[in-house]
């Protein structure tokens, strides 16, 4: 388009950009309120090292003791596993066993496409369809549970000092206490730990001579250790609940248990048996170092932040050392923090997202000047801003909570180039208008006819360079959830990168676009003067 053409007073124009020049106030309005609510997303989002995805696998687990693997095999596995393959409605990717001595243990891995709580319940449907051709005297009833990956550990307590292992654990149970108290944690698993146990030794001759047999004193200790209700007792305008309290503390008081009271004289358990208050066989092992320790496996809620979850912890244990609840001689250590190397692969990823932003904006700078470098190059953090503003759309997409992952931050840094495309175009179409009219045409009627010009190319160019990240939205598979946020974000972002060129972008080149008496420098020159290198270094 020719100047005179430009003078006059028909011309293209694209609405949203118009109305945004006549209305600059409430455009820098929405960038402010921008600009907090995306630094504010940011900072609470939940940091993550990858994403949390949800695999739709089932675990079944059958105890049977005295029976052989084949056994195992033949009268449990097998009749459990013909009903599973015989599901509808939800495929089967993999079906897997294992059967052990006195153990059965059974895989089952669904399509990721299928809805975790639809697995679970049509695998237990099939499990209560094989329990007619199960043995009837099974040690424990097939436990169906789901195999959730974000379960592990993100952090490990290891609890040690030169303390018996009864007190040991009373303090590891305390900071046990402190910290399922923490909204973000899911729970706390005590590894190592002693178990409390009362053994009842009894002499065979004594109870025979008694005429008591094994069920007389497993139904005497039975009814005798229980809390009974006694109902409620009216004080003044109030109820009071009483209670009896019957459960055994310590070996003195099931020594003292009647199992007997026939003829008046009434035979007590110690007559026939030795009580022992000792400690259970170990079943779980916890060392660090070689020395023995109790262990304390955090885990913490699908969705949260792992960085400040941890963060968290330590407090905690600090708050705890600090106000007596622990001794100082106990030591507190704390292994395997995964937020550690999350933080930092984080922060590095973050600083090579703003090194990315400083090159680009240099580079900018030696073609377009200082002035539209600056334009252009605010559509970075403005076009992220407004993707983070975004995410809750992308909730939906993903179909789970989107949190601030290495996917979602990778995918900002390889937008990062592209997200100034749009605006290159417009603030250099602005540019050209502007410098041709000489004077002549105002830097408002400038912006408008720019994006009257190029908005169609720039929208079709924009379309073009999305298409091809559209087809990854629906990989199927594991690797499918896992990638699915790159593409997510990139579209969130180089779409937002479109509202930023054509609607803010504009407003900047009106208010600070000053058209240049005399004969106008090069863009290059900006590269003689020491303020730039000033600012650089």
């Amino acid at each position: 388009m020719s100047v005179k053409e430009y003078m006059g007073d028909r011309f293209k124009q694209f609405g949203p950009t118009t109305w945004s020049i006549k209305n600059k106030t409430t455009i820098y309005l929405v960038m402010v309120f921008i600009t907090l609510a995306g630094v504010f997303q940011f900072i609470t989002l939940p940091k993550e090292q990858f994403p949390d995805i949800v695999i739709p696998n089932i675990y079944v687990q059958t105890i049977n003791f005295g029976n052989s693997p084949k056994d195992i095999e033949n009268l449990i596995t097998q009749p459990i596993e013909k009903q599973i393959k015989g599901i509808t409605g939800a495929k089967i990717t993999k079906l897997t066993s294992t059967s052990v001595q006195d153990f059965s243990a059974i895989m089952v891995e669904f399509d990721t496409n299928v809805d975790v709580d639809i697995a679970l319940q049509k695998v237990k449907d099939a499990v209560d369809k094989a329990k007619t051709d199960l043995p009837t005297d099974l040690t424990q009833e097939p436990i169906v549970q789901e195999v959730n990956f974000s379960d592990q550990p993100i952090m490990y307590v290891n609890v040690s000092g030169d303390y018996d292992a009864v007190k040991l654990k009373k303090y590891a149970e305390d900071l046990q206490d402190q910290l399922e108290e923490l909204p973000q944690l899911n729970r706390v698993d005590l590894v190592g730990a002693p178990e409390r146990e009362f053994q009842i030794n009894v002499d065979p001759y004594r109870m025979q001579a008694a005429s008591i047999t094994y069920d007389d004193i497993a139904r005497s200790v039975a009814n005798e250790n229980l809390d009974i209700s006694g109902g409620q007792l009216d004080v003044g305008n109030m109820q009071r609940n009483l209670q009896l309290k019957g459960q055994f503390k310590s070996a003195y008081d099931i020594e003292g248990v009647i199992v007997r009271n026939s003829s008046g004289d009434g035979i007590y358990l110690k007559d026939i048996a030795t009580i022992k208050d000792t400690i259970k066989e170990t079943e779980s092992y916890a060392r660090l170092n070689g020395e023995k320790v109790i262990t304390l496996n955090i885990v913490k809620r699908a969705g949260e932040n792992l960085i400040e979850t941890s963060e968290d912890v330590r407090r905690v244990i600090d708050e705890m050392k600090e106000a007596g609840s622990l001794p100082p001689q106990l030591n507190v250590l704390v292994t395997g923090d995964q937020s550690i190397t999350t933080k930092v692969s984080f922060n590095e990823l973050v600083n090579s997202i703003i090194i990315g932003f400083l090159l680009v904006l240099l580079i900018l700078m030696f073609f377009m000047g200082v002035t539209n470098a600056f334009f252009v190059a605010l559509s970075v953090p403005l076009s992220m801003f407004i993707a983070f503003l975004l995410l809750p759309l992308a909730d939906i997409i993903v179909g789970a909570n989107v949190t601030l992952n290495f996917m979602v931050l990778f995918a900002l840094l390889f937008g990062l180039g592209i997200i100034v495309d749009d605006a290159i175009v417009v603030i250099e179409n602005t540019h050209r208008i502007f410098m041709q009219g000489h004077g002549k045409i105002s830097s408002e009627k400038s912006a408008i006819m720019a994006a009257g010009e190029v908005w169609i190319p720039v929208l079709a160019g924009t379309l073009t360079t999305l298409a091809p990240f559209v087809p990854l939205l629906f990989w199927p598979g594991i690797i499918g959830k896992f990638m699915i946020y790159l593409p997510t974000m990139l579209i969130f972002t180089l779409a937002a990168s479109l509202i930023v060129a054509f609607i803010m972008n504009p407003v900047f080149a009106v208010d600070f676009m000053n058209h240049e008496e005399g004969v106008p420098q090069k863009k290059s020159a900006i590269f003689r003067k020491p303020l730039f290198w000033a600012f650089v270094g």
